[in-house]
């Protein structure tokens, strides 16, 4: 067998070997033992070495959501110097909505692959894709060790400047876009998320989302350290509070979204939670009142982190801080190795303390850049340092406060409107549990304010007048035109709102019509915290039209070249989504 240095894939097989017996991954309907995904590495290394892969060589994977399989495809490229980058999906959205054959063809030529791995279930897809693309070989993925033979006699030293893998993302907008990661980025992330670890003993992970994605490194940092992973294929509350009890569960990440739908849960009060020692969650901002509830019911193992696909974790709010209600509104302080500057927006000037601007980061986790786009690297990476394109601003304590996108900023009417600010205002109506706002061109192609909300208990409308709330919290010109209740919002797995959903299955307003001013008994401008009149929200349910606005917003986008990419229309259509617009 080969050789191995301290790379963290390296130290995965070492930790494999050392208890064969013991399960080490839980899937939906299987369980791994350690020297069964041992061997299948082992297998897939042999498979690839016998091909020539090594530095320098893209290799595609492709297999169902979460599928344990995945793991071996990662680590046996690793192992090999080479790059991984799966194919299934946008990483940041759901796993049920999958690129057409089409858009994974345009990557695997784009990237250079000439091998794809699959699983059982995605070996037709390949075959379909090999057919679309000349000289590809499609392998399924090996279960079984190999030959010693077979194994190479040494595995490559790792070259931190060569490329580790190619992710996805899109953030909200539904842009995707590909983010280079290097070998020594990597091994920083597996690396720093393993000494970070509680020391009482070997972790158990439950990851709710993708471990292509967020999770990735936190599920390699948990193998490399003699722990266990328990993949589900999402978040389903009654089955996340099984797994607590059932497989012992130490660490889970959550999505903001995920940890509401936990303490909402009836079944929170009276679950086992003994075994918790850390819920990491992110995604998008906390409602201070829910993470002190959540406090409250979990204790001291709530750590919050801001973060991003290019730059890793940048900000973390510990469990003391957690503590402390006047930080809960906050995202907590730079890691150590994190340096941290609030710029003016679109200038390199520091903006004083207290002043919103542009938040930029350097970090031994950033991004190597954007594969295949040298002007959005050039626009996003500037002397080492990334911008987040966040807007936000040190407090009096010394601690981040996000004021949202610089992106998300919509114009209307000559005025430029934050949507985190909307959103924050929605929050604070005691009937709305999530809140999303986007905006929307309408016939005159005039930007207006949408907003999509999640009521508490699932109630399908309000008697309250949502709209005349934002209007007295904020400013009639905040109010968003329309607001539509859903049952729950669509989601990325990430956890973040799926604004390109809501902005396609919304039909444009041609409603110019001013935002209603709240009642006010003194006759004068609404007081910030007067109570609205009451009233029906206007709601959006599904038309021929919005599938068809649908339809096209899913086909052609350019996420690799300029050649025309498209994702399936498995998401597309209303019925199939996880929700969908509630009757008015």
């Amino acid at each position: 067998m080969a050789t191995r240095n301290s790379t963290y894939a390296q130290r995965i097989l070492d930790a494999l070997e050392r208890d064969p017996a013991r399960a080490v991954v839980h899937g939906p309907g299987t369980t791994v033992a350690a020297g069964e995904l041992g061997d299948s590495v082992l297998g897939t290394t042999a498979v690839l070495h016998a091909r020539g892969i090594g530095h320098g060589d893209a290799v595609g994977v492709l297999t169902g959501p979460n599928h344990p399989l995945m793991l071996s495809a990662r680590y046996a490229v690793h192992l090999l110097g080479a790059t991984s980058v799966y194919i299934r999906s946008m990483n940041p959205r759901t796993d049920t909505e999958t690129f057409s054959l089409a858009t994974q063809t345009e990557l695997l030529r784009d990237i250079g692959a000439f091998l794809l791995l699959v699983d059982e279930e995605s070996a037709q897809r390949g075959r379909w894709l090999a057919r679309r693309l000349p000289g590809l070989t499609v392998l399924p993925i090996p279960r079984e060790a190999p030959a010693r033979a077979a194994l190479p006699t040494h595995f490559p030293p790792v070259r931190p400047e060569a490329l580790a893998s190619v992710e996805f993302t899109s953030g909200s907008t539904g842009r995707p876009k590909m983010v280079a990661q290097r070998y020594g980025t990597r091994e920083e992330l597996v690396d720093r998320l393993a000494h970070g670890l509680d020391p009482r003993g070997p972790a158990t992970l439950l990851s709710v989302t993708p471990i292509s994605h967020t999770t990735a490194p936190m599920a390699d940092a948990v193998l490399s350290t003699g722990g266990t992973v328990v993949l589900h294929d999402g978040f389903e509350t009654e089955a996340v509070l099984r797994a607590f009890t059932d497989h012992r569960v130490t660490d889970v990440y959550l999505a903001v979204p995920h940890l509401y739908r936990l303490l909402d849960h009836p079944g929170i009060t009276t679950a086992d939670l003994t075994s918790l020692r850390r819920i990491t969650y992110s995604g998008t901002p906390a409602a201070p009142a829910r993470v002190a509830r959540a406090v409250e019911i979990f204790g001291d193992v709530l750590i919050q982190v801001y973060g991003s696909t290019e730059a890793g974790g940048i900000t973390c709010l510990t469990p003391l801080d957690h503590r402390e209600p006047e930080l809960l509104g906050t995202v907590g302080r730079p890691f150590p190795w994190v340096a941290l500057e609030i710029r003016v927006a679109g200038s390199p000037v520091p903006a004083e303390r207290g002043q919103t601007g542009e938040i930029w980061v350097k970090s031994p986790t950033v991004t190597a850049g954007y594969l295949d786009d040298e002007e959005l690297t050039g626009a996003t990476l500037k002397d080492g340092w990334l911008r987040t394109g966040d807007l936000g601003h040190w407090d009096r304590y010394g601690y981040l406060r996000l004021d949202g996108r610089v992106g998300d900023v919509i114009k209307h009417g000559g005025l430029k409107l934050d949507p985190a600010a909307i959103e924050g205002a929605l929050l604070r109506h005691p009937q709305v549990r999530q809140a999303t706002v986007f905006g929307v061109r309408d016939s005159d192609l005039v930007e207006q304010v949408h907003a999509a909300v999640e009521l508490r208990n699932g109630a399908p409308r309000t008697s309250c007048d949502l709209r005349g709330f934002v209007a007295a919290t904020l400013t009639p010109e905040h109010t968003p035109v329309r607001i539509s209740v859903w049952p729950q919002l669509p989601l990325t797995p990430s956890g973040k709102p799926d604004r390109a959903y809501l902005r396609a299955m919304t039909t444009p307003a041609h409603d110019t019509r001013t935002p209603p001013r709240a009642r006010s008994d003194h006759g004068g401008a609404p007081r910030r915290n007067e109570q609205p009149t009451s009233g029906t929200p206007p709601t959006i349910t599904p038309t021929r039209e919005q599938e068809r606005a649908l339809h096209d917003h899913i086909r052609p986008f350019r996420p690799v070249t300029a050649a025309a990419t498209a994702l399936s229309p498995q998401h597309g259509r209303p019925d199939d989504h996880p929700s969908r617009p509630l009757d008015p």
